[in-house]
Order: structure tokens, then C-alpha cells, then sequence
């Protein structure tokens, strides 16, 4: 049967001060009126026909639990990455349904068009139930970003696999300059790593267990314990996740495991790795500037303009900055160093600012 299993952990840093450790991006609406973790609550719910999991940090849970109701959640009590989370919802699936399929989604994506994104989804799960591979969908890129992993596509398996469009992943691209992303984008053999992968749950264990033997002993030790029943489980991740190494699913298996496709996907996705990326999301108004909430913006354009309810931000001649109010806090930052954002949470820690974090 086919899961989803969506990742929400994360300590907000790309769109702080909105994004805080207390509060991070997946549960901002970002003028929606529907936060990012509920839409992809949604979207799952209506792609996979089994339970939607979702892996979130244990002090998140109850946050989860309020903002998508009737989700079931499985709380990690320190985070050690993605290959973690998602071995661990592997354990909780395999234990379930021996012939599971999972579907790893992010929380804080924005999409589109969800009929397309159905649309593509079918063929992931469909290409993992029929040939045990790990399908990966591959973002069609509408920038040349510096913000995102590429995958480099091969050629093409439609014919051999019956999956149209289906490709081979030659390799995973770390994230690259501006011009190497402007030769990426033009050369249309890359797509972005939008983070989503389909996979039986026991394929994902036994490639955990291959190229990662010390996440692979604990999650065997949680299983274990599984048997015994959630609580026997939930101690046993407990105690055995502080060893845990720190490390993503990409370097941890996806770069090594054999058999891995993927699928482009061309439904306006964007993880909003930035202020900057709301221009894409949000789109500009009549004045050239992307506004939520509350701004006026005078003689400029390419501005992002942020505001809580009931706080007004105006700007005055100045072009394409980011300047954001949320809370206790504001950011000024020119929209070209929006990954840069960073630097500032890096700084506050330093200083042993917290109570900004």
C-alpha cells in the first residue's frame, strides 16, 4: 500500500524572523491563509492511499497535531537528519504493511498546480511498486539557483520500465555557483532535488543498512522494540537516537544505492528557501513589489515587503531589498544575498541572543 510521509522537522533560519525555532517555516501561511504544512497534509491525503505519517522533532509534535488533526505522528527525540527520520518511518511502516511504499515529502513546499503534482506522484509510486527503484522527482528549473541540489539525468527508461518521461539519476550535484547553475539550467540535463522520493519501505531499510551500519543498528533496535508495541518503541528511539549519526538521505544512501530514476515535475514547486522566492510564489503587484500584509512602498519596485497583522512596514527608494517584520524583530537585507539570511540566526546564537530564535 502506498504512504506518505511528510518531514517536518527543521529550526526556521531562511525566513527568520517570520521562521523561528519556536515556530518554523512549515507552519507559516505566508498570506495564504492555509500554513505550508497543512497544504502538503492535504495534497498527500489525496495521492497516497494509505495513513499520512509525518516525522517531526518531539517538541513540534503537539504543534503538528493541532495544525493537521488526525495525521499520525512520529516524534524523533533529537534530530540526526533526514536518513533518521525517514528510516524511522520506514521501521513504523514495514512493521504495519511488510509490502509498504513510502513517498517522502517535504512540509514547506509550495505548489502550483496540484493536479499536476497528483499527476506525477502516481507515476513515482507507480514506478517503485512495479520496479523496486527509488524515484525521485526532479524539480524542471524556472531559475538558475545557487539555493538547490541538482540531480543529472540520464537517459531515458520510458520504454524499458513503462513509466513516461521516467529517467535514469547519472549523479546528485552538490549546490552550485551562479554560473554553474546558469550552464545547468541551460544545458536541460539537470533538474532540481525538490527532496521527494518514493520507495518500499524494506528497499529503504536494507540501503540504510548498507551504507549506513550505525543508523541502520539503531533503527533495528527501535523495530525491535516495535513489536513489543509504540511505547516499548518510542523509549527505545530514546535512548538509541542521541547515537545516531547526523545525516542526510541524499550523501547517506540516494549518492550510493543503484536503481535510482526520477521523474520531472513541471507543477510550480518551490521549497521558498528564501524571502526571495515569494516574488515566484507570490508574484509582484501593480507597483513591482511582493507584499504580504501590511506595506506601502514609494517610488520602488523589486522590493519584498513583509508584515505581521497589525504592523505596517513602509519603504521609500529603495529597490529590490527584503524587509521583513515578525515579532520582535526586522530585516533588511538586499534580495540578492537572500540565502545570506542565515548569517543573521548564525549571529544572534552567537551572541547569546536566543530569545530572537
Amino acid at each position: 500500500m502506498r504512504h506518505a510521509c511528510i518531514l517536518a522537522g527543521g529550526s526556521g533560519t531562511r525566513l527568520w524572523p517570520a521562521s523561528r525555532r519556536r515556530r518554523p517555516k512549515q507552519f507559516l501561511t505566508l498570506g495564504t491563509g492555509e500554513s505550508l504544512l497543512a497544504a502538503a497534509v492535504r495534497r498527500a491525503r489525496g495521492a497516497a492511499a494509505g495513513q499520512v505519517a509525518v516525522v517531526t522533532a518531539a517538541d513540534q509534535a503537539a504543534m503538528v497535531a493541532a495544525e493537521t488533526p488526525g495525521v499520525a505522528i512520529l516524534a524523533e527525540p533529537v534530530g540526526r537528519n533526514t536518513a533518521a527520520a525517514l528510516g524511522l518511518a520506514a521501521v513504523h511502516l514495514a512493521h504495519r504493511d511488510p509490502d509498504a511504499v513510502l513517498g517522502a515529502l517535504p512540509a514547506d513546499a509550495h505548489v502550483a498546480d496540484e493536479a499536476a503534482w497528483a499527476r506525477t506522484v502516481e507515476r513515482a509510486f507507480a514506478a517503485a511498486e512495479r520496479h523496486d527503484v527509488i524515484c525521485t522527482i526532479g524539480i524542471v528549473p524556472s531559475r538558475p539557483d545557487t539555493g538547490f541540489g541538482y540531480l543529472e539525468v540520464g537517459e531515458s527508461l520510458e520504454a524499458a520500465l513503462g513509466i513516461p518521461e521516467l529517467r535514469r539519476v547519472v549523479r546528485f550535484v552538490e549546490k552550485p555557483d551562479a554560473a554553474t547553475a546558469a550552464a545547468y539550467v541551460a544545458g536541460g540535463r539537470h533538474l532540481w532535488n525538490g527532496g521527494m522520493f518514493f520507495v518500499r519501505a524494506r528497499r529503504l531499510l536494507d540501503d540504510i543498512r548498507r551504507f549506513l551500519p550505525e543508523t541502520a543498528a539503531g533503527l533495528d533496535a527501535i523495530a525491535a522494540a516495535l513489536v513489543r508495541g509504540p511505547d516499548e518503541a518510542a523509549a527505545a528511539a530514546a535512548r538509541v537516537y542521541p547515537t545516531l549519526p547526523g545525516i542526510s538521505i541524499d550523501h547517506g544512501v540516494m549518492e550510493k544505492a543503484s536503481g535510482v530514476v526520477t521523474l520531472p515535475g513541471d507543477f510550480g514547486w518551490d521549497d521558498i528557501g528564501s524571502w526571495a522566492a515569494l516574488v515566484d510564489v507570490r508574484g509582484r503587484d501593480a507597483t513591482g513589489n511582493t507584499v504580504l500584509g501590511a506595506a506601502v512602498v514609494v517610488d520602488g519596485r523589486g522590493n519584498v515587503v513583509a508584515a505581521d497583522d497589525g504592523h505596517l512596514v513602509a519603504v521609500i527608494g529603495c529597490s529590490d531589498l527584503i524587509v521583513a517584520q515578525a515579532g520582535d524583530a526586522v530585516l533588511v537585507i538586499p534580495r540578492a544575498r537572500a540565502q545570506d539570511v542565515r548569517q543573521v540566526v548564525d549571529a544572534l546564537a552567537a551572541r547569546g541572543l536566543d530569545r530572537f530564535l
